[in-house]
């Protein structure tokens, strides 16, 4: 062999180790696996026979109950973390024919109270607040004595909702923020609805005042607090609290069922009730966040997942931020819903199973609450099987 041709070889193999030292793209060098999260916890990997079985059921669950050309929306079911069945359908712009994706961030109405609930059990856990200390600790403006933040929590307060006192004390073409609720509650002296803590009642403007909560421990607006908080944290890439001046026009809208569109009005200001936007995916995230102690402790959970209110028989109950359904002899099932506006929701976390059912809908739908009814097929949950 020449001596060029010896040259030309031996550069040429050179080159080939460099290569491969350098491109991933060469079948010896090792890809290497993504950094596991430590907010997220380490499930076992459900089975392909498990995973299988199970996407059959949901798959006739959907096809029954949403599986038709009236889902705007997205629907996903998963099992230790790991998704099983899923669907996005439907357009966030009707107008623009934009259609919704796995990235497309719906409104959660009402889910957004779960997000607010963990937001205020992290700074629990950080010792930043105490859940029965006088929520007057932080907005001393506050009318009321001896309500705590507990009480906002699980709906125990007897404040009353911003939604029906503002008529006739606040002009509707005028934005209502979470401050003026305050603003409102002190100059007028409105009364409470009932005696605090006497029974529970659903209250939007409990979770109001828990995000000027959040903020005033943090120092930052709630949108930047639940970045920081929870959304970083858990890799909720397409999360986000509402910004009603800088960015109303340009994500999802609402419809009725003929698609026409909900327009803003003079509540779509408040948050922490609300207002918050998110997709399945990410509420997958948000609930592995809640099975790990790194992310949340479990006494916050414990304190979270337990029911407060037993003053009226019936099997229905409330957590901190959470619904839950008591059941003898049954597994207890705990869900939030949503609905505001056109937007349509509902979250179930089935806690002893490890197993997310999540319908998120951008048009008025009732049938997404019906994800219930999945609950049986992954353990003994308080509803009958129907899907078999």
């Amino acid at each position: 062999m020449s001596k060029k041709m010896k040259l030309f070889f031996t550069l040429l193999f050179s080159t080939l180790l460099l290569t491969n030292c350098s491109d991933d793209s060469f079948l010896t060098h090792k890809k290497q696996e993504p950094k596991h999260n430590k907010y997220f916890p380490k499930f076992s990997k459900p089975t392909n026979s498990y995973i299988k079985k199970k996407r059959k059921t949901v798959k006739r669950f959907y096809k029954k109950e949403l599986g038709d050309k009236r889902f705007n929306g997205q629907f996903l079911v998963a099992k230790n973390g790991k998704i099983i069945y899923e669907k996005y359908r439907g357009y966030a712009n009707y107008k623009e024919k934009e259609k919704i994706t796995k990235e497309t961030p719906l409104h959660l109405a009402s889910i957004s109270k779960v997000a607010t609930s963990i937001a205020i059990l992290r700074l629990f856990d950080q010792k930043k607040l105490y859940l029965d200390e006088d929520i007057r600790n932080f907005l001393p403006d506050i009318p009321y004595k001896g309500i705590s933040i507990r009480m906002l929590l699980n709906h125990r307060s007897g404040i009353p909702y911003y939604g029906y006192f503002t008529y006739g004390l606040w002009p509707l073409n005028k934005t209502l923020t979470n401050q003026d609720i305050v603003v409102l509650l002190k100059k007028h002296n409105l009364p409470l609805n009932f005696t605090t803590n006497h029974h529970f009642a659903y209250c939007n403007t409990n979770f109001a005042l828990l995000a000027l909560i959040v903020e005033k421990i943090t120092d930052k607006r709630f949108p930047e607090a639940m970045k920081e908080l929870v959304f970083n944290p858990l890799e909720m890439k397409n999360s986000f609290i509402l910004d009603y001046n800088q960015n109303r026009d340009s994500i999802s809208q609402s419809y009725n069922p003929g698609m026409s569109i909900y327009p803003f009005d003079y509540l779509d200001a408040v948050y922490g009730d609300k207002n918050m936007y998110s997709t399945a995916r990410d509420l997958l995230n948000m609930d592995k966040g809640t099975y790990c102690d790194s992310f949340l402790s479990k006494e916050a959970r414990n304190q979270m997942l337990k029911g407060y209110s037993y003053e009226k028989r019936g099997n229905k109950n409330y957590g901190l931020g959470i619904r839950m359904v008591e059941e003898k002899d049954k597994t207890t099932y705990f869900y939030h819903t949503g609905w505001w506006h056109g937007n349509t929701t509902c979250y179930a976390t089935l806690r002893e199973d490890s197993a997310c059912v999540i319908a998120l809908s951008n048009v008025f739908d009732r049938r997404v609450y019906r994800i219930n009814l999945l609950s049986p097929y992954f353990g003994n949950y308080p509803y009958k099987k129907e899907y078999n």
